[in-house]
């Protein structure tokens, strides 16, 4: 079963979909099954605060502008010049930061002097003032925001980081393919001519230096000797059965295939940039999430026999695991420069939303869209210009299900 079927399951087998979407209401239509009813909306499509005969109209704004907020007022259902009261909004965001907002008055209304920054989801206090008295009002305004209870985040695999400084690697990209390693070869061959008494290895057999391959009868001597496995590994070539002659052929070739060498193939444009020590990242196909990878430095780079102006970068593979095959196309990942950066993010967070690219942060069972300003990327983590803080918790592994949560929510966007 794949991964994620079997997350999903397990979600399932809890009943307990991430539908728990929270939402309010701040000039967005957007909804919520499990909080406060659908607010009233005004002429401008904000949410209208009312308290007796005095009723505010307060909505956010982002036609052609940055998202800002306007606000009108009525007593008696008759409109109030907006130099005749005075209105401050106070945001609360997920972990605690405030936005505070003052107001002035342009054309028919009051104008919040400040960006409303994405996301919009916050807690709202409202204060207005007219003939010296004050109205107020606190209520929720959510977006892209999730409640997970624990044993749903565990079946979930959900994972996080903590962001931070880091460093990118700059890297070019090659091609070549994993051979054998020409000191890990041996051929064997009888060092006294003879007849073949007996043979003891087949092809694809592991053995071990020392160890007896066949028995040959010399010829001058007619005496028999062994004849031993110089060096561990397999069996790959075999060319002797018992009654033929040694004569001068080669008669085994072992192959230690635990250590093989990369040889990858660059023009001279790129290999005036790669240097001896350089690190490689090694994946098959192209798709390193799915394919074995595998780390190395460049040992050293020889010119390519051939006609085309290449070079080729030499280094060895550890294939202990045996996860690599001698003549397998790969692509290496070499890196020629280390970028320090004062934040990044993990590739696996980021999610597209909207019209943005986002992570989602967490606090306690908590969890929310965070759009982000991206930089430099070097394929494994991207740098943060805007929209997250270094310490911020973000979720790495499975943030797509997050992204599904809002999306079955039928979370918009609209003012």
């Amino acid at each position: 079963m794949k991964p994620f079927i079997k997350t999903l399951l397990l979600v399932a087998s809890l009943g307990l979909s991430a539908n728990l979407f929270a939402s309010g209401d701040h000039g967005h239509d957007e909804h919520d099954e499990h909080h406060e009813e659908e607010p009233q909306k005004g002429a401008h499509n904000g949410r209208l605060l009312e308290d007796g005969d005095f009723v505010v109209e307060l909505a956010i704004f982002e036609q052609d502008v940055p998202p800002e907020y306007r606000a009108w007022a009525t007593l008696d259902g008759k409109f109030l010049k907006p130099s005749d009261w005075k209105l401050e909004v106070q945001l609360t965001r997920l972990g605690g930061e405030v936005n505070s907002f003052a107001f002035k008055a342009d054309q028919d209304f009051l104008r919040g002097q400040g960006v409303v920054e994405e996301p919009h989801s916050f807690d709202v206090k409202v204060t207005a003032t007219y003939q010296n008295k004050q109205h107020q009002w606190a209520y929720p305004s959510y977006e892209g925001r999730i409640t997970m209870a624990a044993e749903v985040v565990a079946a979930s695999g959900l994972t996080t980081a903590i962001a931070g400084e880091g460093v990118l690697q700059e890297r070019i990209k090659l091609y070549g393919t994993i051979v054998a390693d020409p000191l890990r070869v041996s051929h064997i061959q009888a060092r006294y001519p003879g007849l073949i008494r007996s043979v003891k290895p087949t092809i694809g057999t592991r053995v071990k230096a020392g160890e007896v391959l066949a028995t040959v009868e010399s010829n001058e001597s007619l005496r028999e000797y062994p004849l031993l496995a110089p060096i561990d590994g397999v069996v790959v070539e075999r060319h002797s059965n018992p009654g033929e002659f040694t004569a001068d052929r080669v008669l085994f070739t072992l192959l230690d295939e635990r250590i093989l060498e990369l040889h990858l193939q660059a023009f001279p444009t790129d290999a005036s940039k790669i240097k001896t020590g350089q690190a490689i990242t090694i994946s098959a196909n192209g798709q390193q999430a799915q394919t074995p990878t595998a780390r190395t430095k460049v040992e050293y780079i020889t010119p390519r026999h051939g006609e085309t102006p290449t070079l080729e970068v030499h280094a060895p593979v550890d294939n202990s695991n045996n996860l690599w095959v001698p003549n397998q196309a790969v692509e290496g990942w070499v890196d020629i420069a280390q970028i320090p950066v004062p934040l990044m993010v993990d590739n696996r967070a980021l999610q597209s939303f909207r019209d943005w690219q986002v992570v989602f942060i967490q606090i306690g069972t908590t969890y929310e869209i965070r759009p982000l300003e991206l930089g430099r990327t070097d394929g494994q983590f991207t740098e943060v210009l805007d929209g997250l803080n270094a310490g911020d918790s973000y979720v790495v592994e499975n943030s797509f299900l997050l992204k599904a949560d809002l999306e079955k929510s039928g979370a918009s966007h609209d003012h």
